[in-house]
């Protein structure tokens, strides 16, 4: 016979799946922009509590309120402004390249021709790998953008959500733990290691890459070429593969250059790519690199493409953030509770 205790367990967490799964669903159409405040949150956490500490009566609102309009000017606004120009000139170059433009495809067939003259061997087809990596950041980033009413919305709830993470995001993690079945000291380890992990994710390889990737535009646009968010935004991924870094666009353009015979454009820009991009890669990148967990260079690209292909655009930051913290729970389960 059953008990009435085991019928009240049944129905009880019966009834909080079922609740459980309908919240889901109300909230998951804002779960990228959730996801988005956190981080922000979590980064600029310290900048807050800076401003807290000279706020009349260290007014929480009032600081949230100061600190969030702050993100905005500093991060929020160019981060759209950027992802809309991208989106512009991926789309741009989608077109180029699927209309009837033969005189774009006769300079990437003689480009081609000059490439397999130095190395026989390689077989390239620039105007296929073009047209297929602008019609992936139209299809991701474009679909982001294709709603101007939902764009803005969850733009809202994501301004919304970061005034609120930073006026009550202590409350807010008090009350998870005192939720959570884990105990308290492990949910601490997992919080602390996950900021710790967010932070280093979002302030050591993510930004050394957009700041290689914005370099790397401003050159290209300095020297000449059009469409240099994009060829920037490339830089960007290019750095987060180990040994291949800008290169991957400033060896073509270098290349380009000495075709079209120009060739102190071409000085000029060997000679910014190696000095105002390089030294960011040695100076600047092992010292925000070593103030956190170091993820692998290679899972790092996976986790940034994956992000976007699943996020849109603040994937490139969401996607490592949601593998770092699985590394985490895995390093906490090796450590203290398989050996337990």
């Amino acid at each position: 016979m059953i008990s009435s205790r085991v019928v009240e367990y049944v129905f009880f967490f019966g009834l909080m799946a079922v609740v459980s799964y309908l919240v889901w669903s109300i909230i998951s159409p804002f779960v990228s922009a959730l996801a988005l405040s956190a981080i922000i949150v979590t980064i600029c956490y310290p900048m807050y509590e800076r401003i807290l500490s000279y706020t009349p009566k260290r007014n929480r609102a009032v600081a949230s309120l100061a600190t969030t309009i702050t993100v905005l000017i500093i991060v929020i606004i160019p981060f759209l402004f950027i992802t809309s120009t991208l989106v512009k000139e991926a789309v741009s170059v989608y077109t180029l390249l699927s209309g009837d433009q033969l005189a774009l495809e006769e300079r990437l067939y003689n480009f081609e021709n000059v490439i397999h003259t130095v190395a026989p061997s390689i077989d390239l087809n620039f105007t296929q790998y073009l047209q297929q990596s602008a019609a992936f950041l139209t299809s991701r980033l474009g679909s982001f953008f294709a709603s101007t009413a939902s764009t803005i919305f969850l733009f809202f709830i994501a301004i919304l959500g970061t005034y609120y993470f930073f006026k009550d995001g202590k409350n807010f993690t008090k009350k998870l733990i005192a939720i959570s079945p884990l105990p308290d000291n492990q949910d601490e380890i997992i919080l602390a290691r996950l900021g710790r992990a967010v932070r280093s994710v979002a302030t050591g390889t993510v930004l050394i890459a957009l700041i290689q990737g914005t370099l790397t535009a401003f050159g290209l646009w300095l020297f000449g070429f059009e469409r240099a968010v994009l060829w920037g935004t490339l830089a960007a991924f290019g750095a987060l593969i180990p040994g291949v870094g800008t290169s991957i666009v400033f060896i073509p353009a270098v290349i380009y250059l000495s075709i079209l015979g120009e060739y102190l454009n071409m000085i000029l820009l060997i000679i910014w790519g190696t000095s105002a991009v390089g030294l960011i890669d040695n100076l600047l990148g092992p010292y925000l690199m070593s103030r956190g967990n170091a993820m692998h260079p290679f899972l790092m690209l996976l986790s940034v493409l994956g992000g976007i292909a699943f996020f849109g655009p603040i994937g490139f930051i969401v996607g490592p953030v949601m593998v770092s913290l699985l590394l985490v729970l895995l390093e906490l389960y090796n450590s203290h509770i398989s050996n337990s």
